[in-house]
């Protein structure tokens, strides 16, 4: 290496101050890197050719769609997920440094901050270990966030071996490598746990797990970094009234924040004041109107409020959120501690049954579970009895763990708790995570590092749908159902309820406005109800059937004033996607209360009733959708499908649909079902081998694959034939694409669907095919499918490889990034912009042809061969 400049990714010399010249970056400082540390970072990037690029002047967040780069040392800042879903790279602060050292871009992956890669940073070198053992240990690393190398160098972290003996261990303590020599246990416990455990009682030379006896007595794992999260109730105010004006004005959190205060939280009118105070000393603004706000402060998880703010992606946290943004003048996300996010009034569904007690948790580590274990609404005993259910331990050594053993008491640790009320779901016991138990560690020391699963939260507390309370919803409906026969009122009765005001959405314990029996639709009347209206004194009268459509009831003009109008019309805007599902169910046999899926039993006793397709009793509804709607009055039941058959380039019934009708009708008698399906289909069948979307999809899959003879043979002889009989035989066509089917349907079986897995393939807007085309074949072998349109502001995602290894040798698993590319003028165009892309990630970028793909998943294994790639010579003009 040239001490006047750096490799670049073409192997020539460039300038030292362009190793950052393709980054523009922005550091997010925090507690642990500091405004000074900062500003001397981004010196550093400045000098070597990066470019800084500084917040929004309008709502001060951090421009994602124009950095490559975010420096950070936590996934704790606001735009971590969208700067994730855009593929920027955020790497701590050691990525520069490290860059530097190497003279090249280094593996953004491995500097990643997302505590989820709780391997991020470490670099593994195994020494003298099985083969089988060192493989495992590498995919362990590889897939949480670390990386592997086969020789020592200065970037290894960690030496895995069982002694000191071997010469790697040996080169690393002569050389004083500042890497540590730990035994293979260690990791085998990391990722039994799904947490990075201390490395103390692992290292070598004399490891303290093979010393010390289980039972001696561990040390206490203390949590001080979980203060200010310990409960949903915060204790006193973080900073008092009487405090200087000085201090307030140095409190930025809340800069250009508008925030709501819930009136679920009961604040009284002085501790409410100094809040909004606090608030709008430090730049941000107190509003009632949750849909301008930023962020949302309540107790509970529900009321429309709630659901509006968590629907929008608003930050939604509780009073003791609001205290820690406070007290520590920076931001956390409300979802990164679970007692900072609002909690249930109910509790977790079936924790309530539960009686549960903690043992060898201490400090603040043992307050926070015992305020987790209440907030999800289990009986919380400090002492335990037989009547325990379960017993919550860090470690085995206690007398309380002796005595749940006796009394047959479930024993697990803190991860059951935890994960249950992030997933709100409780967690099965029998998950080997929940107990495991190290040796020599004190589980104390990872409380507290679970997070909130935003997906489960929304499934259960804000699904896409209505503003209203789900227990609100069924009462609803019941009474609609109940008062259906009352909808076609009077005159008067339907200006009195369009003249009612509705409550604001915003009111806490109101009753969320629905809309007047007169708003809705109206649905259509059970039998039962006719006869109530025809033996009743009254009759309602009955509206024409040909109104147009909007206007089934006409409703009257009302005499109510003007704004009592607008807020109905707003409220059943509002309302309108539930009033949708309404009308819905009620179209269905037996109507919201009685409607639902019908038995097999019900479906055999209404085979008499008229209707104009009649459906497979054990086929699915993609299969029923399969039938083209053909009229079939069989005397006898359709056996059960045994066989569900792909078709691939058969031309038996091209521009024949009656006859393709008639033979499919045929062929699902004899219990074979055409499917047009990949995932779901058990056989193949195909004339040769074809590179069509559905061959090469369901190859994926391990389909026992067939000539299509024999679906001409059992139409002809009006019988099911032998599969076994009719094996596809396509010499020709095996030797002509170089693999055989045998052996492609071994490795399916194998891959089971992962071949891509772990994959980012990019392709262009214009490609022969289609995009579609490609983006299912790459999905359906697990792999991920972009569309690369050389935007600017794009970054790339690749499949994890090996570090990069240093003095001189060769990366152990180069990382590619492959667009997959026609050889048009238009799509040679962006070839240029992606190779720069992908080389400002330090990454290799290689454009392929369609052939590269199609041969790939054809033959089940990752292929490559000089042939398949493209370079700017390939593209021609358009013709």
């Amino acid at each position: 290496m040239a001490e006047n400049g750096v490799e670049g990714h073409d192997g020539h010399l460039l300038p030292k101050a362009l190793l950052f010249a393709s980054i523009r970056f922005y550091v997010v400082q925090s507690h642990a890197l500091q405004q000074g540390d900062a500003e001397k970072l981004s010196e550093i990037l400045l000098e070597n050719g990066a470019v800084q690029v500084p917040r929004l002047p309008g709502n001060g967040k951090i421009p994602v769609e124009e950095i490559t780069h975010i420096i950070s040392t936590t996934s704790d800042f606001q735009e971590y997920e969208a700067a994730v879903a855009a593929l920027k790279a955020v790497v701590k602060p050691d990525w520069v440094r490290a860059s530097i050292t190497k003279a090249r871009l280094a593996n953004s992956r491995q500097y990643s901050p997302d505590p989820r890669l709780f391997f991020s940073g470490v670099i593994v070198c195994c020494a003298d270990l099985p083969s089988g053992d060192e493989e495992a240990i590498y995919g362990g690393v590889l897939a949480m966030g670390g990386l592997h190398s086969y020789p020592v160098s200065k970037l290894v972290t960690h030496i895995v071996a069982l002694t000191t003996e071997p010469e790697k261990c040996q080169t690393a303590l002569n050389r004083d490598l500042k890497c540590k020599l730990v035994l293979p246990h260690w990791f085998d416990d990391c990722l039994k746990l799904g947490k990075r455990i201390d490395e103390a009682p692992y290292m070598l030379p004399n490891p303290e797990i093979l010393r010390v006896k289980p039972e001696d007595s561990k040390p206490e794992a203390a949590r001080p970094d979980l203060r200010g999260a310990l409960s949903i109730q915060p204790g006193r105010l973080p900073t008092p009234t009487s405090s200087p004006s000085q201090s307030r004005r140095e409190l930025t959190v809340f800069l250009n924040k508008k925030v709501m205060l819930s009136n679920d939280l009961e604040l009284g009118s002085h501790l409410r004041g100094t809040l909004e105070d606090l608030i709008t000393n430090g730049g941000g603004n107190v509003t009632g109107s949750v849909h301008k706000a930023d962020i949302y402060v309540c107790q509970y998880r529900e009321g429309s409020d709630y659901r509006i703010a968590s629907r929008a992606g608003k930050d939604v946290g509780n009073l003791s959120w609001l205290y820690y943004l406070i007290t520590h003048n920076g931001w956390t996300s409300p979802l990164r501690r679970l007692l900072h996010y609002p909690i249930a009034r109910q509790g977790l569904p079936g924790f309530k049954n539960f009686r549960i007690s903690l043992s060898n948790y201490n400090g603040e580590a043992r307050v926070y579970l015992e305020n987790l274990a209440k907030a999800a609404g289990c009986d919380f005993t400090k002492t335990m009895k037989e009547d325990n259910t379960h017993l919550i331990t860090a470690h085995m050594v206690s007398e309380k763990c002796d005595a749940a053993k006796e009394w047959n008491i479930n024993m697990i640790n803190h991860l059951w708790l935890e994960e249950s009320y992030a997933k709100w779901q409780i967690q099965t016991l029998a998950n080997p995570r929940y107990t495991h138990f190290p040796p020599r560690t004190n589980l104390g020391e990872v409380v507290g590092q679970t997070q909130i699963d935003k997906l489960a939260i929304e499934r259960f507390f804000f699904p896409k749908g209505a503003d209203v309370d789900m227990q609100l919803d069924d009462i609803h409906l019941l009474k609609s159902m109940r008062l259906k026969d009352q909808s076609l009122s009077s005159s008067t009765a339907l200006n009195s309820s369009a003249a009612q005001p509705s409550s604001s959405a915003g009111d806490q314990g109101a009753v969320p406005h629905r809309p007047s029996l007169s708003e809705r639709p109206t649905p259509k009347a059970s039998k039962e109800s006719r006869r109530q209206n025809e033996g009743s004194g009254i009759r309602t009268p009955v509206p024409s059937r040909h109104l147009k459509e909007g206007k089934e009831n006409e409703t009257p003009s009302t005499t109510g004033s003007r704004s009592a109008k607008e807020r109905a019309v707003a409220k059943l805007h509002d309302l309108a996607p539930d009033i949708a599902l309404f009308e819905k169910e009620t179209k269905r046999v037996g109507g919201v209360v009685f409607g639902g899926r019908k038995t097999s039993e019900e479906k055999v006793s209404d085979t008499n009733k008229k209707r104009s397709v009649s459906k497979d009793e054990d086929s699915d509804i993609e299969d029923e959708g399969e039938t083209r709607g053909v009229k079939r009055a069989r005397k006898a039941k359709a056996p059960p499908p045994s066989m569900r058959l792909l078709l691939s380039g058969y031309q038996r019934w091209v521009g024949l649909p009656k006859k393709e009708d008639d033979e499919r009708a045929k062929l699902r008698e004899m219990g074979i079902l055409i499917t047009q399906q990949p995932t779901n289909c058990t056989h193949l069948a195909s004339p040769h081998i074809v590179r069509t979307q559905k061959f090469i999809c369901a190859l994926a899959h391990a389909p026992v694959i067939l000539s299509t003879d024999f679906v001409d043979q059992c139409l002809a002889m009006n019988k099911r034939l032998p599969a076994e009989e009719f094996p596809l035989n396509d010499t020709e066509g095996e030797n002509r694409l170089g693999f055989k089917i045998a052996d492609a349907l071994k490795r399916a079986e194998t891959n089971k669907g992962r071949l891509l897995h772990g994959y980012s393939i990019y392709c262009t807007e214009n490609i022969h095919g289609g995009f579609d085309t490609y983006k299912s074949i790459i999905e359906i072998n697990g792999g991920k499918c972009l569309l690369y349109r050389a935007r600017a502001g794009s970054n790339t995602s690749s499949r994890a490889g090996g570090v990069d290894a240093d003095e001189g040798s060769e990366p152990d698993t180069p990382e590619y990034v492959y667009l997959i590319s026609g050889i048009t003028r238009e799509e040679g165009k962006v070839w240029p912009k992606f190779r720069q892309m992908v080389h400002g990630t330090g990454l290799v970028p290689r454009i392929v042809k369609t052939d590269w793909m199609l041969d790939l998943a054809l033959s089940q294994k990752v292929v490559w061969a000089d042939t398949y790639a493209l370079t700017d010579k390939d593209a021609v003009s358009d013709t």
